[in-house]
């Protein structure tokens, strides 16, 4: 009786599943999908915010934005930890000893896509393109996330533009001549800054952020900008469904670009990937179709059932997929190709510390935090939901970035209720009425917001989370909401706690060190953490050379963070990467988030439609 009740409600499941796919994966067939088309399909867990380079910061956004705009240098797609080489420039930057003067020189014969704002005209890129890109940053109107990180660069003049226009409350002066970024010539590039950057290299690798736009692109499309990307790149967007689906193609003013990769003399792989597509013209496909689909399970049966070519594998499957870390036997009969690796990053959640009740320096809302880090079970985090799927964060630097050592060990991995409780009733947290629930110390209620997302899988998180605060005694309340609004939430100041991942965005300690530094507040510092002596730390690190004196800087930073706790950092995350036999050359970038280019799709191994 019983499978006779369940097998209409398993059809039921399946077909409205298969119905979601078909919509969240635009499953009408389009000319574009030609049968000799070379067609890339993935997904985003979850949805990107727009793509102009100078308002984004999201992973979901850089990665699109990455592969239409070109930044003067690139990370090599097959050498680790990193290689940098030039990309639009002509050669690597000429550097002043003093590491003051950066000059650039662009290839000429470089042009963007076609737009109607131009008039109908080919628009090469110059070095004006950089400087006008550069700027945007720094003007208030764009209101761009990454400001204090181009803000701390220090280059003679250009932040000074921008405090003449908040004190005149007039619009920036794009053609105001700035001393320390100027076009030499129609091809020449010059940053002149006020103190030393070794490592000014980094900040202008990489067209996801600091990719040159063209002004009259800008200005044609004025506050629409975020959906009318124009760039250099090998693709350039052909449809967009916000938060559903986005498609590429391939642009066909990019330039003549061939696949050089220079993988490690120990990596196979790399090696025959350098082999295979030694000269091939770039990109190699035609199309890539990006969906949006949050929940793990379609996710995941999208890519069984064919209809995406690579996925990382959801935390609920991976130990299917890669049982202790080997790729499933049935899998592999398949063709199926995996990778397996620490990801750059750090999960984490951040305390608002504007927020009247998590927030703050006094010494009990800084033992309030401590004690919620360490009620934190993390290894409890990673052996359950994670499924093992992750190594343990001690602070913010994460991994392949310089400064990580994987020996490093501070409290902030500390798991110890005894301490937290102690902690809490030593400032004043106890439960007064006697409900099971802690008062704050004047004895008013108590109770803190954590912000989530509605998926199955946030949803896991959350009830662990829950579990951890009611082993002692705190009362919190869950607000959920699609990632993209709860990331322009979290900027205006109105979460008090929220759960995220950062993603390491080149190979320096610096970016990371950014989203504490207080005068990115608002921007890439959502805590609006602002403590003296971490900024004395954040800005003497950048004016130094790697070597012992910055590595102790470093150190004491992480102390600082560890101590006052504005961030709990939980872990490193393992991704496993899932591709079809018919993709092939995919190799996870650390850096970059580029990709695509460099993979081709054979489309005599992909099956036949039905």
């Amino acid at each position: 009786m019983s499978m006779m009740t369940n097998k209409p409600k398993r059809q039921i499941l399946r077909a409205a599943l298969a119905s979601l796919l078909a919509m969240q994966l635009g499953a009408a067939a389009t000319p574009a999908q030609a049968e000799d088309a070379k067609l890339l399909r993935y997904a985003f867990v979850a949805g990107e915010t727009g793509f102009d380079p100078a308002q984004i910061s999201d992973l979901y956004s850089r990665i699109i934005t990455g592969h239409i705009f070109e930044g003067l240098y690139k990370y090599d797609y097959l050498a680790r930890p990193f290689k940098v080489k030039p990309n639009v420039a002509a050669a690597m930057p000429e550097v002043s000893d003093d590491f003051k003067t950066w000059t650039v020189r662009i290839k000429p014969g470089i042009y963007f896509a076609d737009d109607p704002a131009f008039g109908g005209k080919k628009r090469e890129l110059v070095a004006e393109d950089f400087v006008y890109s550069l700027k945007r940053f720094f003007d208030p109107a764009t209101k761009s996330p990454a400001y204090t990180a181009f803000a701390g660069l220090g280059i003679i003049g250009l932040d000074e533009l921008r405090q003449a226009a908040l004190k005149d409350k007039k619009p920036f002066d794009y053609n105001a001549p700035v001393e320390g970024l100027r076009a030499l010539d129609r091809y020449t590039i010059q940053y002149r800054l006020k103190s030393p950057r070794p490592r000014l290299i980094y900040n202008i690798t990489g067209g996801d952020q600091y990719g040159a736009v063209a002004r009259e692109v800008i200005e044609a499309y004025k506050d629409k900008t975020m959906e009318h990307p124009v760039g250099t790149g090998p693709f350039m967007l052909k449809s967009w469904r916000r938060s559903s689906q986005m498609v590429l193609v391939r642009n066909p003013n990019y330039r003549e670009v061939f696949y050089d990769g220079e993988p490690n003399a120990d990596d196979a792989r790399g090696q025959a990937f350098a082999a295979q597509f030694k000269g091939r013209r770039l990109p190699m496909i035609d199309r890539v179709e990006v969906s949006i689909i949050e929940e793990s399970q379609p996710r995941w049966l999208a890519y069984l059932n064919r209809e995406l070519d690579l996925v990382t594998v959801p935390l609920e499957f991976s130990n299917i997929a890669a049982p202790k870390g080997q790729l499933a036997p049935n899998l592999a009969k398949q063709g199926m190709q995996m990778e397996r690796v620490v990801n750059t990053d750090r999960t984490m959640y951040y305390f608002n510390m504007e927020d009247p009740v998590v927030g703050g320096y006094t010494p009990e809302k800084v033992a309030l935090r401590r004690a919620i880090g360490l009620a934190t079970n993390i290894n409890r985090e990673i052996n359950t939901v994670r499924r093992g799927q992750a190594v343990i964060a001690q602070s913010v630097v994460a991994p392949s970035t310089w400064g990580y050592d994987p020996m490093f060990k501070s409290e902030n991995s500390d798991f110890d209720l005894p301490r937290a409780k102690a902690l809490l009733d030593m400032y004043g947290y106890k439960d007064v009425d006697g409900d099971g629930w802690r008062e704050l110390p004047n004895g008013k209620p108590f109770a803190i917001e954590y912000a989530s997302q509605p998926d199955a899988l946030s949803r896991s998180f959350d009830e662990l989370w829950k579990k951890n605060m009611d082993a002692i005694g705190i009362k919190i309340t869950i607000k959920a909401g699609k990632w993209p609004e709860q990331l322009k939430a979290a900027r205006a100041g109105q979460l008090p706690i929220w759960a995220l991942g950062y993603s390491a965005s080149d190979p320096d300690v610096q970016a990371g060190l950014e989203i504490l530094y207080g005068p990115a507040s608002g921007g890439q510092n959502l805590a609006r953490f602002k403590l003296d002596r971490f900024d004395e730390v954040y800005r003497r690190m950048q004016d130094i050379p790697d070597g012992p004196e910055r590595l102790a800087l470093l150190r004491e930073a992480q102390k600082l963070t560890t101590a006052y706790m504005p961030h709990k950092y939980q872990v490193h995350r393992i991704v496993t990467d899932l591709a079809q036999p018919w993709l092939q050359g995919y190799k996870r970038p650390p850096f970059g988030n580029m990709f695509w280019q460099y993979v081709d799709i054979d489309n005599a191994k992909r099956p036949a439609k039905p």
